[in-house]
């Protein structure tokens, strides 16, 4: 998954503190706790379809490059998510949770996802992929920093920036640069992005108790009510700032 170039984390602020309660223990101990077991192998899950489903779609997408060159980035780039995937497939099985198992329930919220923002051309591509990974991974940075030492760990890494940034904001702009018309279209088609991706992050996981059940304060050291709302707020923030890189209006 994505991440914007040179920006904090989601949820960093200037005056972070060290970790408390489960964000402080190892797996170890920390899955001593069944709903957190649970919640963290569902979290765990829904990222490893989501790496899987982006190795796909990259690789789907390279077919709509203009150039060699920008069909071998992609591949690249889809080769990245692909040991993504791997990487928490492998954590699921250490940990003696079926993978496939783990991950089938987020299938089709997933699938339906990538559906419903199949893109129209190359730079429809190129923006789903910085923009619309960026959220997801936003809000699964969020949720890592109340995770066990182990598992924010593994989760911070698969989510680092497999260099689909700064390669979406060059190709972007030079598209805008080129036909000022096709910001207009492409701001549109971010905007529609925001709503879908955050539409299908509530809805992974409110099909999922143990997984809600941490994000709300129920196991670990869960978001209030009033944390939602901070948390959203930072998502979006991020998702303007994206915007304003690749020169479109939020």
């Amino acid at each position: 998954m994505e991440t914007p170039d040179n920006a904090a984390p989601a949820g960093e602020t200037d005056a972070d503190t060290s970790p408390t309660g489960i964000a402080a223990e190892d797996w170890a101990t920390a899955s001593a706790e069944p709903q957190y077991r649970a919640a963290v192998i569902d979290l765990l899950g829904a990222l490893a379809y989501g790496e899987l489903a982006a190795f796909e779609r990259l690789a789907e997408d390279a077919k709509l490059a203009p150039s060699l060159e920008d069909k071998a980035e992609l591949a690249k780039m889809a080769s990245a998510e692909f040991h993504h995937f791997e990487r928490l497939r492998d954590r699921l099985a250490a940990v003696d949770a079926e993978p496939t198992a783990a991950m089938e329930p987020f299938a089709k919220a997933l699938d339906d996802f990538h559906r419903q923002t199949a893109p129209s051309d190359w730079l429809e591509g190129l923006v789903k992929a910085y923009v619309g990974d960026s959220i997801a991974s936003d809000f699964y940075r969020e949720v890592a920093a109340r995770l066990d030492s182990d598992t924010r760990a593994l989760v911070l890494a698969v989510l680092d920036d497999t260099g689909h940034g700064n390669f979406a904001v060059e190709k972007v702009r030079a598209a805008i640069d080129a036909d000022p018309r096709v910001g207009g279209r492409l701001a549109l088609w971010a905007r529609r992005l925001m709503g879908e991706a955050l539409s299908q992050a509530q809805r992974v996981v409110a099909e999922r108790d143990a997984l809600s059940t941490m994000l709300v304060g129920g196991v670990a050291d869960g978001f209030d009510l009033a944390e939602v709302g901070r948390m959203f707020s930072r998502i979006t923030e991020a998702h303007t700032k994206r915007m304003a890189a690749l020169g479109l209006a939020a």
